[in-house]
């Protein structure tokens, strides 16, 4: 049994992968590896350890005993998956509730409808919406009230966890 000797970029050690003859082509590494680390929606980019020389021909041959650095890349029309999350930030379909446009319902309006799916508005204002509509059970009517202002963009000077420890505490006293 002959074998080649590969590791991630990111990784410190060397795993052995088997196979018969003197030599294995590119492409059937490359197969044989994704099958073996269980890796789907990427392309694998093969290099020498010692060289650094990458291997762009699929039906090249690498001899037995040979160490390589395995590289994974995002697959041909795939959108990298590296987005970080930096805070909430105003989109499309915030502004266009805001702007006026008469087709779409506002939030307020969402507030108070039925049946959400059916309803001409955008995703986000939806999804604050169902938020509000799902919560609004374990909450008294104060709270709600609260929460429905919240929802809405109307107290904004406030945070909503000081709002609650208030309105319980109030609601407690009296």
């Amino acid at each position: 049994m002959s074998c080649v000797h590969y590791r991630f970029q990111s990784r410190l050690t060397y795993d052995s992968l088997q196979f018969e003859g003197l030599n294995i082509t590119v492409g059937e590494l490359k197969r044989q590896i994704m099958r073996r680390e269980r890796l789907k929606f990427c392309q694998l980019k093969i290099s020498k350890a010692q060289t650094d020389e990458e291997y762009t021909d699929d039906d090249a041959l690498i001899p037995k005993n040979t160490s390589v650095i395995i590289r994974r890349v995002p697959a041909a029309g795939l959108k990298s998956s590296n987005r970080r999350f930096v805070g909430h930030q105003a989109g499309p379909s915030a502004k266009s509730s805001q702007t006026g446009d008469s087709s779409l319902l506002s939030l307020e309006q969402l507030l108070k409808t039925e049946n959400l799916a059916e309803a001409k508005a955008s995703e986000e204002d939806k999804l604050k919406a169902v938020m509000y509509q799902s919560s609004l059970c374990y909450y008294s009517s104060r709270a709600a009230a609260l929460l429905r202002l919240s929802a809405s963009g109307g107290a904004q000077g406030f945070p909503a966890a000081s709002c609650w420890r208030w309105t319980t505490q109030t609601e407690r006293e009296s």
